[in-house]
């Protein structure tokens, strides 16, 4: 990606009005971001087939909740299968690439992102027959990447790795079930100061994630330091019976957060659900 050109807009866009910010994150997409994700493939604007669910104004600019509702059903002969998170104003845009199959029963999901800067957020979604469709809503907020870690950095990696599902409602067999994932990983940026020793420290953050329920995948994402702090996902999958959540999460580090050809694989952590409908 050019990120000098990419930053230069974004240092422009700071400076706008909250009417001309929106202008001049078309110009992010159209100049920088559609031509690095899906040059020359043509994408329909619309609600149709998802939208998302978000603030205008951002209480907390490093823990903004937000969600993606899925507008089709997952069937084996039409389906949603992946959606493409940006942040338009972000240092680094890319908030995460989402995979759904049939079995996960509807494709929605729901987090925590990080907005730095008054930007249009856009989620752009692809069925399986190709076709892509996007759907954008614009946030207000500062200094969500850049925000200080906190005090309490050393107690967070004791728990590092560390997580837990939890159903959201009954269980029923051969309908959509949602269920949260809850992982304890500080998710650091690089672009934050470490509030005891005043020194910014490396980005830290999850990266891959892979859900299946008894062998078959649910949930693919690979996601990047515009997810918040603690990773909290909440996503649907189909129980055709008893049987076992599994989910494997790798990290990785970085010495800067653009600069991902120094970035170095980290661990993966792993656990396990029973299920019983």
């Amino acid at each position: 990606m050019k990120y000098s050109k990419l930053l230069s807009a974004i240092f422009i866009t700071a400076l706008l009005p909250f009417a001309a910010i929106a202008a001049e994150d078309e110009k992010i997409w159209n100049n920088v971001l559609k031509p690095e994700y899906f040059a020359q493939q043509a994408i329909e604007e619309s609600d149709n087939v998802i939208e998302l669910e978000a603030p205008v104004r951002a209480e907390d600019p490093a823990l903004v909740p937000f969600k993606i509702v899925s507008k089709i059903k997952q069937t084996k002969e039409h389906y949603i299968k992946k959606i493409l998170v940006l942040v338009d104003s972000n240092p680094f845009p890319f908030v995460g690439d989402f995979e759904f199959t049939p079995e996960s029963g509807k494709a929605d999901i729901a987090m925590r992102i990080r907005v730095n800067s008054n930007s249009n957020i856009r989620a752009i979604a692809q069925t399986n027959d190709g076709k892509l469709t996007m759907t954008k809503k614009f946030v207000k907020a500062s200094g969500g990447c850049s925000a200080p870690i906190g005090a309490n950095l050393d107690e967070a990696m004791k728990r590092l790795g560390k997580m837990k599902f939890r159903l959201d409602g009954d269980i029923k067999v051969g309908e959509p079930t949602s269920v949260q994932l809850m992982i304890s990983h500080p998710n650091i940026t690089g672009m934050q100061m470490d509030q005891v020793t005043r020194f910014v420290k490396k980005a830290h953050f999850v990266k891959d994630i892979k859900v299946s329920f008894n062998g078959k995948p649910v949930l693919t994402a690979k996601t990047d330091i515009a997810v918040s702090t603690d990773p909290n996902f909440r996503f649907y999958f189909v129980p055709e019976k008893a049987g076992e959540l599994k989910a494997e999460v790798t990290d990785t580090s970085c010495e800067t957060p653009t600069k991902r050809d120094v970035c170095t694989k980290g661990d993966t952590y792993t656990e396990t659900f029973k299920i019983q409908p």
